[in-house]
């Protein structure tokens, strides 16, 4: 092993990251991330409102399932040192209507701890009241909402967002996800505040 992938495996030894997703998620955008964190040394669990499995898609058709490793209701912002948010369009769009993930989201907005959102992931951030005066990207689609939440929107591969409290790392879909996973990883390495 070289020493560049000696530093990686360890960069986030010792901490905890929540993937907070339900049905609908898009597969890549949970699996791509999850790989990312561990081979980085995190230890990582899927967090969600129902227990069991979750449904993943790729794009508009089934992908597989993913173990649920913990339900949402017994996870709390303090047990974690960052939040990744998987985009699809219907896994954010359960999550909006669910009061508890936007509490648990916005706990760790407020905390100051690094947050990783991509494709609709955003769109939670926008319940959460955690986007305004934020530099973000996102899926095209969500423009709008995030300008109308108060983010700046730019279409880029992945933004990085250091103001405030804590960091924000977003990009717009599957094929950004090499640059996503290393911002994030990077990020999170880094800390919130």
């Amino acid at each position: 092993m070289t020493d560049a992938a000696a530093a990686s495996s360890t960069q986030l030894n010792g901490k905890r990251v929540a993937v907070l997703a339900t049905d609908g998620f898009e597969q890549v955008e949970l699996t791509k991330p999850v790989e990312a964190l561990k081979a980085a040394g995190a230890t990582v669990e899927v967090v969600s409102p129902k227990g069991g499995e979750i449904q993943g898609y790729r794009h508009h058709d089934k992908g597989e399932s993913v173990p649920v490793d913990r339900l949402l209701s017994d996870a709390s912002a303090g047990d974690y040192e960052a939040l990744v948010l998987p985009g699809g369009v219907m896994n954010p769009d359960a999550l909006r209507l669910e009061p508890e993930a936007i509490s648990f989201i916005r706990d760790m907005a407020e905390a100051g701890k690094p947050i990783a959102a991509i494709c609709h992931g955003p769109w939670t951030l926008i319940n959460a009241g955690a986007v305004d005066g934020k530099r973000m990207t996102s899926w095209p689609s969500l423009e709008i909402d995030l300008k109308n939440a108060g983010a700046e929107w730019v279409d880029e591969e992945v933004v990085v967002d250091r103001s405030g409290n804590g960091g924000l790392v977003t990009s717009r879909k599957p094929d950004d996800l090499p640059a996503f996973c290393a911002k994030m990883v990077a990020a999170f390495a880094e800390g919130g505040r």
